[in-house]
Formats: structure tokens, sequence, C-alpha cells
């Protein structure tokens, strides 16, 4: 097995209060079980190979807090420094963080010391990790970059595009909740999904096997199906059957470090391989399957919102779609115990039953962007739909500088994502990026 020597600095306040805002249990399920993801992450988006943690760095303020209600639904502060004791036990090296100024505790520039004392450390680290969503970083992964070394970004909320760009790898805030509640860190994976939906969880009595031994079983099992092949494989057939065959090794590796079924059998490079979102075939032996599930149509967007697209990745969708997004959402809070996770696959399955082809990452975007705009699902009473909608405009505008849209503009941006400017919320700050 390959090990890659990696160095993971753990921005707390920055990533615990994002994803605090996003999911208050999911947000202290990651500060009390840090050991619990962190095995996890050792196999996530690492290909073929496990993560060696040589150093484990957790920058935290020890007098941060966030507000909380208590077991009696109290108003109280949750204080970071509760946490200090779980990350110790998980190995990693706490250092303290005490605010300089009412905003800044200066976790950023110790992480960037450390991180370039590092390269020149006798040890060779060939990865770096870097938790936090703050765009101040970019510098840091610039000269990581310089240094030939693969990074990592693992954020609370959406990262500014100069920063995630130079990353090899991002764990954004939707996966990062799959990877501290144990799901499937890659959300869109369609086969996984079919695969949980239709047969359930792996079989408890299956014996471990040895991760190499494992992806030499699966190549084989794979190139052999896609061999004598006549017509399309179902992916969650087959996937079913991996894991009925190979038990923990893919559980715990989380597909062999690809973080998805689809990806592992990318790694085996098949001759003429094509993959859909439920199939896999020979382009040269089959012919392509039917599309059964609904497309996103190609639309031309009005010149605000295209411009909006291309500057925050607002996710382009037909006029009509948005308010239904928005009344999902709203169905999903008045009907359930609020989990991020669960909110995003439940609203693109009740989506799709519209016929409307939302994937769990257009969900996501704008779960976040209505919590940063100042509505968050999981606020009592659950919001409204036009709550929803609101606030997300409300979040889509105040990220963008308004001041080069006219008046007409804006108004055409709120009119096509199904929000007025009437009912716009008072926005919480947003978080640094």
């Amino acid at each position: 097995m390959k090990y890659v020597r990696t160095a993971l600095y753990l921005d707390f306040d920055n990533v615990f209060t994002g994803l605090f805002r996003l999911d208050p249990a999911a947000a202290i399920q990651f500060a009390s079980e840090p050991g619990v993801w962190l095995h996890r992450l050792s196999t996530t988006l690492s290909g073929h190979s496990t993560r060696r943690w040589l150093v484990l760095r957790c920058y935290l303020n020890p007098s941060g807090w966030v507000g909380h209600r208590d077991a009696e639904g109290e108003p109280a502060r949750l204080y970071f420094s509760r946490f200090r004791p779980s990350f110790v036990r998980a190995g990693f090296e706490v250092i303290d963080c005490p605010r300089y100024n009412a905003t800044k505790n200066g976790a950023d520039i110790r992480i960037v010391v450390d991180a370039v004392d590092a390269l020149s450390a006798d040890t060779v680290y060939e990865e770096f990790v870097i938790a936090s969503g703050d765009s101040d970083m970019t510098p840091l992964l610039q000269r990581l970059r310089r240094s030939d070394r693969r990074t990592m970004i693992v954020s609370p909320a959406d990262t500014a595009e100069a920063f995630s760009s130079i990353a090899d790898l991002i764990l954004d805030s939707q996966q990062l909740l799959a990877l501290v509640q144990g799901e499937p860190v890659d959300v869109d994976d369609e086969a996984d999904a079919a695969v949980a939906a239709e047969f359930g969880d792996t079989p408890e009595d299956v014996e471990p096997v040895d991760q190499d031994q494992a992806y030499e079983a699966f190549r084989t099992r794979v190139v052999a199906e896609y061999e004598k092949a006549t017509a399309p494989l179902v992916m969650a057939t087959l996937a079913h059957e991996l894991r009925a065959e190979l038990g923990a090794a893919i559980s715990a590796t989380n597909w062999f470090g690809y973080g998805a079924f689809a990806r592992a059998v990318g790694s085996l490079k098949l001759p003429d391989l094509q993959m859909s979102q439920h199939q896999l075939w020979d382009e040269t032996r089959h012919s392509p399957p039917e599309i059964t599930a609904p497309l996103v149509p190609r639309i031309e967007l009005p010149d605000p919102v295209e411009r909006l697209a291309a500057l925050i990745n607002l996710p382009r969708l037909p006029r009509e779609w948005w308010q239904p997004i928005y009344h999902t959402l709203s169905e999903y809070v008045h009907s359930h115990t609020f989990n991020l996770t669960q909110c995003t696959s439940w609203s693109r399955d009740r989506l799709r039953e519209q016929g409307l082809a939302v994937n769990r990452n257009t969900v996501a975007f704008i779960a976040r962007g209505s919590t940063f705009g100042g509505c968050p699902l999981y606020t009592q009473p659950p919001p409204s739909a036009d709550e929803i909608g609101s606030a997300f405009v409300n979040n889509v505008l105040n990220r963008t500088d308004t001041e080069s849209f006219t008046e007409e503009e804006l108004t055409a941006v709120r009119t096509w994502l199904g929000a007025h400017p009437e009912d716009e919320p008072d926005p919480e700050p947003e978080l640094p990026t």
C-alpha cells in the first residue's frame, strides 16, 4: 500500500463556525469526533493510496464561541475550548490563537508560517491539507504549488475562485458534512446512491480484505464483466455485487481512495470506456443507452444573470425552476428534522419526480446561500419558500459588486431567481472568504 506523507492545518474557528451555520448538529459532531472523520479523510480523494498524517495541527481560539441553545432550550454560549480535548485525543497538536482584535485571531498567519517552515524541513511532505475557507490562504497555495506539492482545501463555505482554482483537490462543505456523517463523499455519484437505495448497506459479516488485494480483485472482476458484456452494464448492480464480494475493503477505503464507484472504474483505464450516470459501456461494441433522466435544458440567460453565473458559479437553471426548488426545501424542513446531507438528497429526488434535473450540488448551493443570506434552514419555525428564496437572492447579490449592475439589471436578477426586493430579509454577515 502506498502512503502519502501529509500535513494537515485546521483553522478551527473558520471551519466550525462555517459548518455550524449550515448544520449545527453536524458541526458539533465534527468537533466532538475528529478522529472519525480524520480516519475517513486518509483515504478520501487520495487515489490508490492512503494519507499518512505526519503533521496534524488545529489552530483554535480558546475563548471563541457560537450562540447555541442548551438542553432546556435556553440561549447559551458554546465555547470552542470544549472541543480541545477531542482534538488532543485524535492526535492533533492544538495551538491557541486568541483574538488580536474584534475580528482576527491570527490563525491564518500561523498556518502560513508553519506550512512554509514545513517546506524546508528534513521530511518531504508530499501533500498539504488546508482546512479553511479563508481566501487569504491563496498566496500560501501558490507557494506550495511552486514547490511541487499537492494541495487540498477543506472549506466550510463557497470559496473564492482564485483560491479554489490553485488547489489540486477541494472538499467543499457538502462533502465535508458527508465525511463527518459517514456518508459517501461524492454527493452526486448516482451509482452509489442507487446502490444504497436499492440494496441497502454492505452485509456486516463480510470479512475484511487487504486493500491491495481487493483493488486487484476489483480490477479483475470489472475487466471480466466489461469484456464479456453484450450491452451497457448497470453501474448500481455491478457496484452492489462488488460490495458483496469485497466487503469492508470498499467501505473502509471509500472505493480505494477514489471516493466513488465511477471514479474507481475510471482508474482502470478500460479501453473505449464510456459512462453515464447509471451505466457504462464500450463505445466500439455497444450502442449508447437511452437517456431516461431529465436533462437541464440549454438556455440563454439574461446578461446580468450570465455575469453572475460566471462570477460566483451560480447554477445555470431556467427561470421557472427556482421557485420549485425553494418550495421543495421548505417542504423538507417542515416535514423532517434538519440534516443538510439528507436535505440535499431528499430535495434532489423530490425535484426529479417533478421532472427537474437538479443535482445535490445545486441544492446545497442554494441551501448555503439561504443560510448566509439570513435564513438558515434549521431555524424554528421552519422558513417558507418565499423566505428561503429571498435570503438566497440576497446572498447572491451580497457576494457581487452590485455597483457594476444597474437597478434594472438587479431587478432582472431578482425576477429570474424568483424573489422580489420587498421580500428580502436583513442578512447575517457572510463568512470571510
